[in-house]
C-alpha cells in the first residue's frame, strides 16, 4: 500500500475523503511544510516514504525537471484542479494508494482521472 503526502494547496475534503477509505495521509500543513518549494516539498514528501499528490502545475514541471536529470523521486500524482472533481480524486487515490507498491511510483507521474 501506498502512503501519501498532499500538498498545501489540496482541498481538505480531498484529504478527510482518503482517510475515511483508510489510506494513510499527512499533508503538509500537520507536516509544518506549507512554506516549502516545490523541490523541498517533493524532498520532504520522499523523505517520509510517501508519494506526493498535488494540483499545482509547478509541481509538475519540478517532477519533469527530476525526470530528465535521472534524479530519484517517490513520486507524484497531479489532478488539475479544474478538471477532475473531488469525487474522482478520491476514488483514484484510494485505488492507486491500495493497489499500488511504492516502486510502482518511483520518479514517475501519475495523473488523474485513471
Amino acid at each position: 500500500m501506498l502512503t501519501l503526502y498532499m500538498n498545501q494547496h489540496v482541498p481538505r475534503a480531498i484529504t478527510d475523503g482518503i482517510r475515511l477509505r483508510g489510506v494513510d495521509v499527512i499533508t503538509a500543513y500537520e507536516d509544518g511544510a506549507s512554506d516549502m518549494s516545490d523541490s523541498e516539498l517533493l524532498d520532504r514528501a520522499g523523505e517520509l516514504g510517501r508519494v506526493l499528490f498535488t494540483q499545482d502545475d509547478d509541481l509538475i514541471r519540478e517532477a519533469a525537471q527530476r525526470q530528465r536529470k535521472g534524479s530519484f523521486f517517490n513520486g507524484v500524482i497531479y489532478a488539475h484542479q479544474l478538471h477532475v472533481s473531488i469525487g474522482a480524486c478520491i476514488r483514484d487515490l484510494e485505488i492507486i494508494a491500495k493497489a499500488g507498491e511504492p516502486e510502482d511510483l518511483e520518479s514517475s507521474v501519475q495523473i488523474l482521472p485513471l
